[in-house]
């Protein structure tokens, strides 16, 4: 009787993309935590749109592959990450979570495989904004796990 052989998942693609005009381009490995959109005022207004989409993955398995991207302190413990040809909006990085960084889903090469989960800082959505989707929302952060 033969032995079975377990089957071999296959490793998850990379997290890959970059700026508009292609001067930044970055990589990660890892996923971490929930797609989430974010209405709150500072990502409003270093995107210029009414709400961002972010994915949030590893630091310890990101890296920008291309280019260097300029950064923008926009708050005492946030570091913004922008390609300093296009603008690009690229990168989010709090102090507070220092293994994690998260990124412009848009920006992403393949962002319809990370649809967002949940709203986050709806406190802050504009008034005029009606979404449809039926995601949670949360007035600020999400509430941790139990």
């Amino acid at each position: 009787m033969r032995a079975r052989r377990g089957r071999r998942r296959a490793a998850p693609a990379p997290i890959e993309g970059g700026c508009l005009c292609g001067a930044v381009r970055f990589r990660a490995t890892r996923m971490q935590g929930t797609p989430a959109y974010c209405h709150c005022r500072t990502c409003r207004r270093a995107s210029g749109a009414p709400l961002v989409a972010w994915i949030t993955v590893a630091r310890d398995g990101f890296s920008f592959t291309k280019g260097r991207p300029r950064s923008y302190r926009s708050s005492r413990r946030v570091v913004r990450r922008f390609c300093r040809a296009c603008g690009t909006p690229l990168s989010y990085e709090n102090d507070a979570w220092p293994g994690v960084i998260d990124l412009t889903t848009a920006s992403l090469d393949a962002p319809e495989r990370f649809p967002p989960r949940d709203h986050v800082w709806t406190r802050h959505a504009l008034a005029w904004l009606r979404l449809g989707d039926r995601l949670p929302r949360h007035r600020e952060f999400r509430p941790k796990p139990s």
